[in-house]
Parts: structure tokens; sequence; C-alpha cells
């Protein structure tokens, strides 16, 4: 029933997926689908709980990493999601969701906070951890749905290698605080 909700979310979005359109996609009876998930709410939840099961063991992973290598690791998992065609159109699915309704969007962030947000900022050390894992998550979301979503060009079509080894220091400095190769130092004059 959850793969059956991810395509009907997927094709027609949040306000007209049903669950009469699910149920059908699963070949059971609507009753089915309200006796094991609730509400279409709470049915979306569901599957984009799945289809982010892969990211949420990302603070694991990221946290598990030595601080030097903290960017790279998440900037490499997060567009390992988005190229891989199995996890991409759930991914598409739930962003489109999350971007034309409010309530996609709520039950999308409560998840991310919750399961992504705050246990890698409970791995950070220094000031404001939560602050500055959104700021790494925006970074990458926000370079996400240009590629993926809205496919600006030259970055939809870009080596996804070229873009990991440019977005990995600004997520680095996002997680840790280090300075961005490259950038002049503090207080430098440009």
């Amino acid at each position: 029933m959850v793969s059956s909700a991810r395509a009907e979310f997927a094709a027609r979005g949040f306000d007209k997926a049903s669950i009469r359109g699910i149920a059908r996609g699963a070949r059971v009876d609507p009753a089915l689908v309200h006796h094991y998930f609730g509400t279409k709410e709470q049915v979306f939840e569901a599957a984009v709980e799945k289809a982010f099961a892969p990211a949420f063991g990302a603070p694991d992973e990221v946290a598990a990493a030595e601080r030097g290598q903290a960017g790279e690791r998440m900037t490499r998992f997060v567009f390992g999601l988005w190229e891989n065609p199995a996890t991409r159109e759930p991914l598409l699915a739930i962003v489109r969701s999350a971007v034309n309704n409010e309530t996609a969007a709520r039950i999308f962030r409560g998840l991310v906070a919750r399961n992504l947000v705050s246990r890698l900022a409970q791995s950070l050390p220094g000031p404001d951890p939560q602050h500055r894992v959104e700021l790494a998550v925006a970074q990458l979301v926000g370079t996400a749905v240009l590629r993926y979503v809205i496919k600006i060009e030259p970055l939809a079509s870009a080596p996804v290698e070229d873009l990991i080894a440019q977005l990995a220091p600004v997520v680095q400095h996002h997680l840790t605080g280090e300075g961005v190769p490259g950038a002049p130092p503090a207080g430098s004059a440009v």
C-alpha cells in the first residue's frame, strides 16, 4: 500500500491524491487503507517515512565521520539518494507535494526535523548546532530542487562529482564552522 501511496502522491500531488486511488493502485478496499494508516495525512507520512528511511540513517553516518569529512559524507549521501532512480521518484513526489500543500509540508518538515536535523545536531560540538545543520540541509535541498525538480542548466547536467566537490566544503563549513577553502580569511578586505 505504501508503494501505491507514493505513486498516487507522485502522479496527483497531495491535494488530488485520494484514499480510493491509493487503494485502487494497491488492489485493496479503501477501508483497508484507512484501517492500517488512518487519514490521507497519515498515509502520506508513512509514504514519506518509508521513502526517506535511508536518509534517516545519515546522521549516524555523518556523525561517525571524522570532523574534517562530515561535509563531504553528507553531500555525497544526499546526492546518492537523488542520483539513484529507486529513491529519486519518491523524493520528487514528496518535494512536489510539500511545495504545493501546507499539510504535506508540515508532515515533511516534522519528519526531517525529528529524524535528520535534530539527530545530526546532537552529534555536533559548538554553538547553535541545529541552526548549522539546517543551513547545511538548506544548501543541499536547494541545490537538489534546482537540479532535479526545476532542472536549471547548467546545474541539471553537471557531473555529480563536480557538484559534490563544490558543495562539500560549504556544507563542511555549515556543520563545523571551519573555513571554506579559497575564501578570504575572516576580516580581510576583498
